[in-house]
């Protein structure tokens, strides 16, 4: 399981006039980014912050912080 997951993005994303192909034409996000969001790699705050600008909405509606037993010790 993952530490940050991108499955609210997905959410935000078909329920908004947005799609891929927008996203990375009409926005310029790359197709590394969406790949990202896809497998839920790490991404940089700019990224998210763009992401929310697009969608005019709250980071919880892009990305999720999900405990697990994996997670490094602090």
């Amino acid at each position: 399981m993952h530490m940050i997951s991108y499955s609210p993005f997905w959410k935000t994303l078909k329920n908004s006039a947005e799609t891929t192909y927008t996203l990375i034409n009409k926005h310029h996000l790359s197709s590394a980014t969406i790949d990202k969001l896809r497998k839920d790699k790490p991404m940089n705050t700019t990224t998210l912050n763009d992401l929310c600008r697009i969608f005019d909405c709250r980071l919880q509606e892009i990305a999720e912080y999900i405990p697990s037993e994996n997670d490094q010790k602090l």
